[in-house]
């Protein structure tokens, strides 16, 4: 998916709350290319206009939250394909459980290590 191999993976970030994504932006620009998205509308737009390699969705969102966001995604042509990893304060196995059957591909409860993260991160891209 990716289209040079000398240029770091995308991600996509998607959390109404842009305060987490500069923290994962100073946590990870080393290592990927971030974008971001505010809502699963517009994660749903950003990642067909512009595919990313993965990403990183936060379940508890106003309107469009993670699970519907991720079934939307992986109900759509263009999407279906990309690696999601949710990011959540949810840490219940019901709610990862639910997380799974939504198709995500790896699930990371908040707080989380940055190594943890990365870890999770490179066994889905």
């Amino acid at each position: 998916m990716r289209s040079s191999a000398n240029k770091p993976p995308r991600l996509l970030v998607v959390d109404d709350e842009y305060f987490n994504f500069e923290m994962l932006k100073v946590a990870l620009s080393a290592n990927f290319e971030l974008s971001y998205a505010e809502s699963g509308k517009s994660c749903l737009s950003s990642a067909i206009a512009n595919p990313p390699d993965a990403i990183l969705l936060d379940v508890c969102m106003p309107g469009l939250d993670g699970y519907d966001t991720c079934r939307m995604l992986k109900n759509t042509p263009e999407t279906r394909d990309i690696p999601i990893v949710m990011v959540s304060g949810l840490e219940s196995a019901q709610e990862q459980q639910a997380g799974f059957e939504a198709g995500c591909d790896a699930y990371v409860v908040k707080p989380f290590s940055v190594v943890g993260l990365l870890e999770k991160i490179n066994t889905v891209v």
